[in-house]
Parts: C-alpha cells; sequence; structure tokens
C-alpha cells in the first residue's frame, strides 16, 4: 500500500496553470504545427510538461488509465484537451515511447505564449538528445540500431541492400543478399542486429512487394519510417565516410565500391541520422562488412517460441532465457552483449570451443570465478560513458566512473595471473596480453595519473566533483583569493556580534541567498535590542516571519568580492573540466576495447556462475561441424522451466541421428510435455552455440545454421491475419528459408483448419522436409495417422525419393480404467501414442460432470461408428471415374490432398445400413483405380 502511495504522489498530475492570454497564444501555435499520427509533442512548461489534442487523450489512457486526468485549454470548439505530465512521470513515458514501443516518436517543445521550438526529437532507432533522460537512472539494456534498406525486385527474388548504424557503439554497417518473398533474410537480419527502427523509399512504401516486408517490420517490433528516395544517394557517401570513420580512405572506399545497392541505404542512414552535422562524431566511427552468414539465423517467431529475450508479461526474469543467463555484474555493458550473443549464436566450431574453454575455466576455479565477479561489480558502463565523453556531453562525475572502472584492472589482471589450471594459455592470450599493455606506462595509467592530478578526490565523499586546485596555477591563486575573502567576512561576522553584543551564530546569523549574497540576520525577538543601532549602523534589508535582514557597507564590498571570485572560480573549473573530458576522449579507443573485453568476460563468468550454481548443475557440450554427427542431448531439461520454484523437472532424452531419427513425430496427451521437449531442445543448442554450457547430462550438438519455430500463432487482427493464415505464413517461411543444416520445431501443425485439410497439409509438408529439406526436425502432432510416414517403403514409393530417418515418439501417460482418471508422467519414449487424452484433459479443466459422460459418449459413437448406406451405383461410379482422373500421378503432396479430398466427398455421401469401413472396402472399382497411385492408396489404409 506505502508503494502505491509513492507512486501516486511522484506522479500525480500537476495543476495546470495557463491565464487566457497564455492560452490563447499557445492554441495559435498548435494549430500551426502539421499533422502526425506518430508524433507525441510535449511541451515543457518549466515545472511540469503537458501535452493536448490526440496526445493528451493517448497518455490519459495509456499511462493514467482514466480519461479524467484530461483537462481544457481554451473554449468551445477552438479548445483542446490537455494533459499535464510530472518530471517523473515524463521519464516514464519517455522511456516505454523510444525503448518499448515501435509506432511513435517523441518531440519535445521549449517556450511559453505563441513562441515554442523544437528542442528535442527521438525515435525508436534514434534516442538522440533524450538519452541524458532516458538512462539517467536506469542501464541501457539494448543498442538501438537503424537500418535502411534498397530493395531490386528480380524474376529470381529480391536483392537487397542494407545498412544501419549504431549510434551508441558508433558502428556503420553495410550487407547486400538474396531474399525470397517471405523477406526470410531481411527478417533474420532485424533480429539479429536489434533493430528498432527501419529506413524505406515512399516509392517502396506503396509497391504491392513490399507488404509482406511491411507484415515482417510489425512482427519484428521494427518502426517504419519513408524517406525520400533521393535520400538514398551515393554521391559524395565516401568523402563523408572519410570524415566520421577511424583510419585511411582507401579501406572505406574499398568496402563500399563492393556492393550495388547498399551505398544508397547508407547514405540514407547518414542523412536521418545527421551524423555529418555533429563534429564529434568525426573520425569516432567504424564501418564494417555484415555478412547474414557469420551467426545462426533466427527469425522472430523462434525468437517469441524459445522465449529468447524478456517479455512484458514476464511475472519472473526466468521465465525468458536472456532473464536466465543474465547474472552479469558490470553495469550494462555485460547485459547488453549478453542480448546481441543470444540474437547471433556463432556458427564455428573453434569460435564455440573458445568461449566454452573459458566458461569450463571459471566452472572449475571457484575462487578465480568469484574474484572477478566481485571486481567486477565495481565496473561503470564505460561503453556508455566513452560515449557520452566522445559527444561532449560529459562531466566530471563521468570523469570519475572511468577511474574508478580502471583503477579495479590490476586486481582483475592479479586474479587472472593466480590461475595455473588447464586454459591458463588461453587466458593469458585472451585477457592477460591486453591488460598487460593497457596497464603499462603509455596507456590507461596516463589516465589514472590525470584524473588523480586534475580532480579533488578529497570531496568525492561530500558528493563533490571539482577540479583540485593544486592542478593549476591560476585556479590556485582564485581559490586561495576566494578561502581569504571567506576568512575576512567570518571576521566580520565575529566583530559585528561583539559590537550589537549577541551571542555568535545563535544571536547573529550569517546567511548566503541568491538574492542579496551575504547578510546578516537576527530574530525579531532580538530586534527590539538593537533598533537603534540598527537604523543607523546598518541598511536593512528585509523584514520577515523568520527574522530581520541586514547588512552594511563592508558585508557588501566583501560580499561582492566574493560573489565575483566564486563566478570566476567556477568559469575557470568549467573550462578545465572541458579540457579533462578532451584529453579524456584521447584514450576512448583504449576504452572501447577494454569494454569489450571486460563484458565478454562478464558474460562468460555470468555462464559459468548458472552452470554452477543450479541444483542440477550443467554440462558442457561437445560441438561438431554441421555437415557431419548428430544431436544428441542426454538427460536434458528446459533451462527455464526447471527454473520455476513449483516445478520438479523431468529430464528427456533426444537423439536426432542422421538416417534414423533425424525426423521426429512426437504424439502424446495435451499438458503431456510435447511442446516443452521440442522447445528444450532448440533453447539448449542456441545456448550451446552461444558458447554456454547447457543443461542436459551429456551432450553432442551437429551446429546448426538456424533454428526454425512454429509452435503456436494467434491472430494478427491489425493486419488482417487470422490464426491459420499466421500458421500458414510462418510454415511457408521455414519451406524457404530452411536447410539441411537447420533445426525445424513445429508444434501442432494444421489445427486452425478442419480435421482433413489439417492432416493433408501436415502430412504434405512432412513429406517435404522430410525428402527435400532434409534438417533435423522435430514435430509434435494430435494427427496420430502421421506416424504412418516412419513405416513408408521404398516399394511403395516407386517414382519418389525414399523416406528415411522418420521415427516415432511419444509422451507417456497413464490412464487408470476403473475411474477414467489420466496421470501424465512427462518421459517421451519411442512409438507412437495409440490414442487421444482430450477428454481426460477436459477433466482436468474441471468439467461439469454432465459434460465429460456426454463427450465421452458421442466419441464411442464416432470411434465404432457403424450407420449404414445405400450407395447408388450412380454414385459409385462418379467417385471413381472422378478419382481415376486426378490420382493417375506420382506427386507425393498432390497425391496426399487428393486423397483426403476423396475422404471428404465420400463422407458427403447418404450412409446407413452399412458400416463406413465395409463400405469403403466394398467400393472395388475405386479401389482399383486408387491402387494406380500407390502413395494415395497407402495413404488410404490409414482410415480402412
Amino acid at each position: 500500500m506505502g508503494e502505491n502511495n509513492n507512486f501516486e504522489e511522484q506522479n500525480k498530475l500537476p495543476e495546470l496553470k495557463l491565464d487566457a492570454k497564455q492560452a490563447q497564444g499557445f492554441l495559435s501555435f498548435f494549430k500551426t504545427l502539421p499533422h502526425d499520427p506518430r508524433a507525441v509533442r510535449v511541451f515543457d512548461r518549466r515545472d511540469y510538461y503537458t501535452v493536448h489534442a490526440e496526445n493528451a487523450n493517448f497518455i490519459a489512457k495509456t499511462y493514467y488509465h482514466t480519461t479524467t486526468a484530461l483537462r481544457q485549454l481554451g473554449s468551445g470548439s477552438s479548445g483542446l484537451s490537455s494533459a499535464s505530465i510530472s518530471k517523473n512521470m515524463f521519464e516514464t513515458i519517455a522511456r516505454d515511447l523510444l525503448l518499448e514501443r515501435t509506432d511513435h516518436t517523441l518531440e519535445l517543445y521549449e517556450g511559453s505564449g505563441s513562441n515554442w521550438k523544437l528542442v528535442k526529437s527521438g525515435t525508436p532507432g534514434n534516442l538522440g538528445s533524450f538519452e541524458d533522460v532516458l538512462f539517467a537512472n536506469n542501464d541501457m539494456q539494448d543498442s538501438p540500431v537503424v537500418v535502411a534498406l534498397l530493395l531490386n525486385f528480380r524474376e529470381k527474388g529480391c536483392t537487397v541492400g542494407l545498412s544501419y548504424v549504431d549510434l551508441t557503439k558508433r558502428v556503420l554497417g553495410l550487407a547486400e543478399f538474396l531474399d525470397d518473398s517471405h523477406f526470410t533474410n531481411v527478417e533474420s537480419a532485424l533480429v539479429a542486429l536489434s533493430c528498432k527502427e527501419c529506413l524505406l523509399p515512399m516509392e517502396s512504401g506503396k509497391s504491392n512487394d513490399c507488404r509482406t516486408l511491411h507484415d515482417v517490420l510489425t512482427k519484428c517490433g521494427v518502426m517504419l519510417t519513408e524517406r525520400k528516395k533521393n535520400e538514398f544517394k551515393t554521391r559524395d557517401l565516401v568523402q563523408d565516410l572519410g570524415r566520421l570513420v577511424k583510419g585511411p580512405l582507401e579501406p572505406v572506399r574499398d568496402l563500399v565500391s563492393g556492393f550495388e545497392f547498399a551505398p544508397g541505404a547508407l547514405g540514407a542512414v547518414l542523412s536521418y541520422a545527421e551524423l555529418l552535422a555533429d563534429e564529434s562524431n568525426y573520425g569516432n566511427y567504424r564501418i564494417r562488412k555484415y555478412n547474414l552468414d557469420s551467426y545462426m539465423r533466427l527469425d522472430s517467431a523462434a525468437m517469441r517460441a524459445l522465449n529468447v529475450l524478456e517479455s512484458k508479461t514476464d511475472a519472473n526474469k526466468n521465465f525468458s532465457l536472456f532473464g536466465l543467463m543474465n547474472r552479469t555484474c558490470t553495469a550494462g555493458m555485460g547485459k547488453r552483449l549478453l542480448h546481441m550473443w543470444l540474437k547471433q549464436p556463432l556458427l564455428e566450431v573453434d569460435a564455440i570451443n573458445s568461449r566454452l574453454d573459458l566458461v569450463q575455466a571459471f566452472v572449475d576455479d571457484t575462487g578465480l570465478r568469484q574474484d572477478l565477479r566481485q571486481h567486477l561489480k565495481r565496473i561503470s558502463d564505460i561503453e556508455r560513458l566513452i560515449h557520452i565523453v566522445e559527444k561532449g556531453r560529459a562531466g566530471l562525475h563521468h570523469i570519475v566512473k572511468l577511474y574508478q572502472s580502471i583503477i579495479r584492472l590490476p586486481y582483475i589482471k592479479g586474479a587472472l595471473e593466480r590461475y595455473d589450471g588447464q586454459f591458463s594459455s588461453l587466458i593469458k592470450k585472451k585477457y592477460l596480453e591486453s591488460l598487460e599493455v593497457w596497464t603499462d606506462d603509455n596507456h590507461l595509467n596516463k589516465f589514472i595519473a590525470l584524473v588523480e592530478t586534475a580532480v579533488d578526490l578529497d570531496q568525492l565523499d561530500n558528493g563533490e566533483y571539482m577540479i583540485s586546485p593544486s592542478y593549476e596555477a591560476a585556479l590556485g591563486a582564485l581559490k586561495a583569493e576566494q578561502e581569504s575573502l571567506e576568512h575576512q567576512i567570518h571576521n566580520l561576522h565575529k566583530q559585528t556580534a561583539s559590537d550589537l553584543d549577541l551571542p555568535l551564530d545563535k544571536g547573529l546569523k550569517l546567511d548566503k541567498g541568491t538574492q542579496y549574497g551575504h547578510v546578516f540576520r537576527i530574530t525579531k525577538k532580538e530586534e527590539p535590542k538593537i533598533r537603534k543601532k540598527l537604523t543607523t549602523q546598518f541598511i536593512v534589508l528585509e523584514t520577515r516571519k523568520d527574522g530581520v535582514k541586514f547588512t552594511n557597507t563592508k558585508l557588501k564590498k566583501l560580499g561582492d568580492q566574493h560573489q565575483k571570485i566564486v563566478e570566476n572560480y567556477k568559469s575557470h573549473q568549467k573550462e578545465l573540466v572541458n579540457r579533462v573530458v578532451q584529453i579524456t576522449a584521447t584514450f576512448s579507443e583504449v576504452f572501447e576495447k577494454l569494454s569489450g573485453l571486460l563484458s565478454e568476460m562478464d558474460v562468460l563468468l555470468s555462464f559459468a556462475d548458472l552452470a554452477s550454481s543450479c541444483p542440477t548443475p550443467y554440462t558442457r557440450p561437445d560441438i561438431t561441424p554441421s555437415d557431419v554427427g548428430d544431436i544428441i542431448l542426454e538427460g536434458s531439461r528446459h533451462p527455464c522451466v526447471e527454473a520455476q520454484d513449483w516445478v520438479n523437472f523431468i529430464p528427456n532424452d533426444c537423439k536426432l541421428v542422421r538416417g534414423k531419427s533425424w525426423f521426429q513425430i512426437i504424439t502424446g496427451p495435451n499438458m503431456g510435455g510435447k511442446s516443452t521437449f521440442i522447445r528444450q531442445i532448440g533453447v539448449n543448442i542456441l545456448m550451446a552455440q552461444v558458447g554456454s554450457f547447457i543443461p542436459c547430462d551429456k551432450a553432442t550438438i551437429s551446429v546448426r545454421d538456424c533454428i526454425f519455430a512454429r509452435v503456436g500463432a494467434g491472430d494478427c487482427q491489425m493486419r488482417g491475419v487470422s490464426t491459420f493464415m499466421q500458421e500458414m505464413l510462418e510454415t511457408a517461411s521455414i519451406l524457404k528459408g530452411a536447410t539441411d543444416r537447420s533445426l525445424i520445431i513445429i508444434d501442432e501443425l494444421g489445427r486452425g483448419t478442419s480435421t482433413y485439410d489439417g492432416f493433408g497439409l501436415a502430412w504434405a509438408i512432412c513429406e517435404h522436409l522430410v525428402r527435400e529439406l532434409k534438417a533435423p526436425t522435430l514435430f509434435a502432432t494430435h494427427f496420430h495417422e502421421l506416424t504412418a510416414l516412419a513405416h513408408q517403403k521404398a516399394d511403395q514409393e516407386p517414382h519418389a525419393k525414399q523416406i528415411v530417418g522418420v521415427a516415432n515418439y511419444h509422451v507417456s501417460a497413464h490412464i487408470d480404467t476403473s475411474n477414467h482418471k489420466l496421470t501424465m508422467l512427462y518421459k517421451v519414449e519411442p512409438g507412437a501414442c495409440d490414442q487421444s487424452f482430450g477428454i481426460h484433459v477436459a477433466e482436468f479443466a474441471n468439467f461439469p460432470e454432465s459434460v465429460v459422460a456426454l463427450a465421452r459418449e458421442k466419441a464411442a459413437e464416432l470411434e465404432d461408428f457403424s450407420p449404414t448406406a445405400i450407395i447408388s451405383d450412380d454414385a459409385r461410379e462418379k467417385v471413381g471415374s472422378k478419382r481415376k482422373r486426378e490420382c493417375n500421378t506420382d506427386d507425393m503432396s498432390k497425391g496426399a490432398a487428393r486423397a483426403h479430398r476423396f475422404l471428404k466427398d465420400f463422407s458427403d455421401l447418404p450412409l446407413y445400413k452399412m458400416d463406413l469401413k465395409e463400405a469403403l472396402l466394398q467400393i472395388g472399382k475405386l479401389k482399383d483405380d486408387l491402387e494406380k497411385d500407390a502413395v494415395n492408396c497407402h495413404w488410404l489404409q490409414q482410415f480402412f
């Protein structure tokens, strides 16, 4: 209750105080603003902020959750709905709009009356001048990235020119690649780069070919910003990059010349971010080629299915893989690197094993791990601090934070030097060699000496960040003069108290204020005692309840001199602070490398801490190249599920073996653990390729180039996409984007339509995955008939590719037949499940007994379905001749679809007097026709 009251107190609505003239002036200005439905315009009223019109309604409903927050500014039709925002609430709104949402921009105006000007503007990809608001009291969890795309549609697909800028890390990137109609490569790039905003030419936004791209941006939570086509230009691009990028111009020219469309996209990025307008950017950017094949590809569906990143709805941080694995100690930079690693798992076996070696070193040596983590807890966000320094916005407190981080390096270096285990040579190469270079007299020791000389470190305990007077003679002289004047004012205070026969401090006080400077003050009670002297020897300035303030010519003269010296001292302090900041900026390259080293160490220590601290420790996986080896996980567990307090997790084996069980069909009851099992395999493989130990007893993993997952979809009503359509779109992305080196996870495909259509699609998709893609697949389903795929023989399919490597598994459950009670065992075992358990699960949900009984009765009628039918010769001849024409094909997926259509047509005939199975068997002519198509015949036999 206390916390709620505190929140309400901090964020309560300030009173909207505008007189009629101010209101009229503002209304006239507001009408001149162009309409922009995405812009949230905030007006700074000094003590509070206001929003108006549609923005006011949006703020009231979204953040105050009530329209009572609205006020009317002006009267009649010319009036505006308005809402006021406190300083604290503005920070909350700004963080949500720019860091969480992807559908708004934020603008801040300053002024009064009818004179207002835009002073700050930010978007989800370009936080710009709002960084001081967003991260004043919070860590930066992710580095927002702006991407620009230039598309060239051709017959065989689309060539995509991609460029991006990471404004926090000051990195520019270019890429160019072919993509399919689903933009699967673009989606993977957006996920891997943590893209928040995407620039497209206005003309592209109107193209029908780009509708799918817009859907991809929405799925990835990326804001679309359309720009004029002339911004996607390459004129003077190399020269512009020469000013921004560190190093010689020739490598930049060579890199840009290797692309056809990406340079145009890069031109749009430079224009949009206005990089050339800020001289602090000059010489501080790096440029690189981005290769999609450098990392495992993950699309938005896989990220959601595997719960890789945190969600707003997560009640517990352990619900997501990021929340579980984030045990980083540094202030922000380790967390951001983990965020990036989880979206960019490695593909090279040596690189993965190098990370695993370091994790193992930290797991094996508990003392080393604990020492390093304790030191890293005192490391500030060096990456962000140096960004502020380079931008010229740093204060002395930023420099001190850098200093306090750097002085921890000898302790970190000492802890690493004491390690003499199996991986000591790797630790020396990875960490110690760099730390030795950076901590010698030519590098960071110079920065330490600068701070210890320039900053008055003794004042830090008082919360003051000041340049030491001894740093420069002129500053020292000003400080000495200031102290001399303060001493004279103190002596005058003592002398005056003696002259007035008043006790010092308790009787005669010395105050200092902005209005009068140094003044004497006595209480109103003491005033009658010295009234005569006051009127003859002093100048009375003010009489109030708290007393009488007065001065004399000597105090005024000393006070004026002191004020002037203080202002000169502050001005000189500011100049020297700027000089120290500029000198610190010269160390930025070393700081950037140091932040990379420390954040990487932080993440690997986090992996080791997680692997060691779990009740059942994690194990190191054996990694093999993608073209060899199998995926064997013995005793595997889902790391996020087992981390919940209420879960006693039952481990399971998964053996995806080439040619034997590379494609696994998993059946079993709802709530039996199918979804958890298939997801945990994907999560374990992702963790392994990130470089982490995994929750298994033993593991061998053949590296996967991407993970595709379709584990449930919801309506996308805003885009006019139904549940089933969303399911089909995600599956189409799998069929187009997967390779034999991918991992495919599919859960309950085909449940969003009729049983016949759903089963036909599921069968055809399975066959395509097995025969064409040949990727390791986990396919969970309630279509028990799909298990027949494992028994297909080559002689049954003379014109088709052999089906190999299909294996059936099921999650086990126990039924007590005496009372129809179902007990889930959560074990995955070989073989197909021979029944459904839907009614038993309904019992778990506490259905009324009458409903459950009727369900059993109706299910029994369908299972024992024995209606009779008089089937006319005309009907038999009609169906038979139709199938004879359609079934003359060796196309597997068409055969399955035709077969299921036959059953649908047949089921529409009036049936009575004859058992359905018997009727089907008696349709001899139809059966003879279908036997010519062996696939269809085999498919039908599942129903006979």
